[in-house]
């Protein structure tokens, strides 16, 4: 094992260890990254000697706080492609987790965002800890939740999904689980001792029983004290009646979110609230991340995505100019666009 290598592998006992080996970059998924994980995962389903996979991010700040956000902004600045070709072989590894036929068990300590919830809560066995800080933030830079996203929080109790989806707002680990992103809560200082007791594991059985040997109540969260609002301002049909109750509701942390969401691309917020909702009625991750594929390349092709990475990460003024600038300049044209089929260039996941 390479200590350098951006994915570690090792086995202890009878479990695979996947490590994201970035930490200095929140261990942020390049495509070489995704390849690793995709063969680590050919090896462990085809070798009777592993019981299970477990996967980790190397460092102390997280897990993976999402795709290489850089290399993305300048692969669009310069007319390239990589980056569909990088999600189209995301998209893949998030259908194959969610498929796989060994306990997937992911370790959401600290920081787990976009494509980090991606490796993580598509498998079947979840942990999260006091650390973890969970979210789905793309509209904040003129993006669309990916990598099985918008599946994952259009299953959510609610209206939840949908605030979180629309807010890119991270919830710590009770809120996780009530949204159905994660499965245990365990302490941090105890995920030492609960890796070290997986790696007898013979069984599934075995893989979860010991998981939930060590897995206790977590702190209570703030979402469940929020449903009321929530789900009554999120069942607008629009963006722009959504605010407008949130507005309106009297609650001041409705008041605030109004406020964060009038920061956020009009045109990613207008596609996230069509995506999750056309996403409840698809039926399976596979269509939905066909879909996610297709707003994604024409995401990437205009302008917000972008502009956004500039404002957020690259020059950090955190003065966005998106355009529509308001979200009744977005129209259900420029909504449709986004979803339309690709041709030949589709993922195709749904129809494999």
């Amino acid at each position: 094992m390479n200590d350098e290598e951006p994915v570690l592998l090792h086995t202890e006992g009878r479990i695979l260890h996947i490590t994201l080996n970035r930490p200095r970059a929140l261990n942020a998924l390049t495509h070489t990254m995704v390849r690793g994980i995709d063969e680590a995962l050919t090896l462990a389903a085809d070798d009777d000697a592993v019981t299970a996979v477990v996967i980790a991010g190397a460092g102390e700040r997280g897990l993976c706080a999402g795709g290489d956000i850089r290399s993305i902004y300048e692969d669009a600045r310069a007319g390239r492609r990589a980056s569909v070709d990088f999600w189209r072989d995301e998209y893949r590894l998030n259908a194959r987790i969610a498929r796989f036929p060994k306990p997937y068990v992911a370790l959401m300590d600290g920081i787990v965002m976009g494509g980090g919830v991606g490796v993580s809560a598509h498998g079947d066995v979840r942990v999260v800890t006091e650390r973890s800080r969970v979210a789905m933030p793309e509209t904040g830079i003129g993006f669309v939740p990916d990598v099985g996203g918008t599946y994952l929080l259009a299953a959510a109790p609610g209206e939840l999904g949908t605030h979180l989806a629309l807010t890119g707002r991270a919830v710590g680990a009770a809120d996780a689980l009530l949204c159905g992103l994660a499965d245990h809560f365990v302490p941090s200082d105890r995920l030492a001792d609960l890796t070290t007791a997986l790696a007898p594991s013979r069984t599934p059985a075995e893989v979860t029983a010991t998981v939930r040997r060590y897995a206790t109540d977590a702190p209570d969260g703030e979402l469940a004290g929020h449903r009321e609002w929530i789900d009554a301002c999120y069942a607008a049909d629009t963006v722009e009646e959504i605010i407008d109750r949130l507005v309106d509701s009297g609650v001041p942390a409705a008041k605030e979110t109004a406020a964060g969401l009038l920061t956020a691309s009009p045109t990613a917020l207008k596609v996230t609230l069509a995506a999750v909702r056309r996403t409840k009625r698809l039926g399976s991750l596979e269509a939905a991340l066909d879909q996610e594929f297709r707003v994604s390349c024409r995401a990437f092709a205009g302008h917000d995505l972008v502009e956004g990475v500039r404002a957020r990460i690259i020059d950090k003024d955190r003065a966005p100019r998106w355009s529509p600038a308001e979200p009744a300049d977005v129209s259900a044209a420029d909504v449709a666009r986004h979803f339309e089929p690709l041709g030949d260039q589709e993922l195709g996941l749904a129809t494999a």
